[in-house]
């Protein structure tokens, strides 16, 4: 439950010098753990932790000399129980801003759609459109003030700056924020690697750049348990963003690329 008459710490958060403790107390408010104190008696009574579910997903950037790609699979899980195949996992910021989910979905919404208010307010009072490193060090400061009460988030943050171009940040939930080329998130992050460090050249055309991409998200959600349904590509570059890529099955590319090979589907 939140306050929603008191605005949230994101630039507010950069300069207080309060303790977490201090800003739940003035400007959020916990979900009452009573209200879930039975599935503690639950998870005791069963031997297992029934609340604490394993969470999957894959989601990569990458910058070129084009702009930005960013790409990602569709599939929410709890455990070993597919909750939805068509979870929107890019957060649309503004018109030159992305953000990306893995982890707790409601975390990664809750709080991307925060910084989306926040650099609006930014714009509206000093006429300037926010940079990339502003909006990520916002996301990575409400993270870092809210570590340890179980926020669960692995974001990346894409922009195209005016001065600087493309740019890409890393924001863990523990306020860790990162800048770098390449960027994958998630349990099936280690298969897109493999993919993407095979591939990767800065002077790509965006034909190659989006093959990549794709490419990537089809090998991570193929051979992960816990990544699959779509595949959604976002391209970042000097006018905004374009999404490229809208709902393409992992399945059709599954096939699409056997017969590429001319093996069968079945045998991969």
């Amino acid at each position: 439950m939140t306050d929603v008459d008191r605005e949230i710490p994101g630039e507010e958060a950069m300069a207080s010098s309060g303790s977490a403790t201090t800003i739940l107390k003035n400007g959020f408010q916990l979900y009452p753990l009573e209200r879930v104190d039975h599935l503690k008696a639950m998870s005791k009574a069963s031997g297992q932790d029934l609340y604490n579910f394993q969470k999957g997903t894959t989601t990569l950037g990458f910058i070129f000399d084009k702009g930005v790609i960013l790409a990602v699979d569709s599939r929410a899980s709890m455990g070993s129980i597919i909750a939805t195949q068509n979870i929107s996992k890019v957060i649309e910021i503004n018109s030159y801003l992305l953000g990306t989910m893995a982890g707790g979905a409601a975390d990664c919404t809750y709080w991307e759609r925060h910084v989306a208010k926040l650099c609006r307010l930014h714009e509206l009072r000093t006429q300037e459109r926010v940079t990339v490193a502003h909006a990520s060090q916002m996301l990575a400061n409400i993270f870092f003030y809210f570590r340890g009460y179980g926020l669960s988030a692995g974001t990346m943050i894409a922009g195209w700056d005016r001065s600087k171009g493309p740019q890409l940040y890393y924001i863990s939930d523990k306020g860790e924020r990162v800048s770098g080329k390449l960027f994958s998130v998630g349990s099936g992050s280690l298969f897109a690697y493999g993919v993407i460090d095979q591939g990767y050249r800065s002077d790509m055309s965006l034909e190659e750049a989006v093959e990549l991409g794709t490419r990537a998200i089809y090998q991570a959600a193929h051979r992960d348990a816990y990544s699959g349904g779509f595949a959604n590509l976002y391209h970042v570059h000097e006018n905004g963003w374009t999404k490229i890529v809208n709902y393409k099955d992992i399945n059709d590319l599954h096939y699409a690329y056997c017969e590429q090979k001319d093996v069968p589907g079945d045998s991969m």
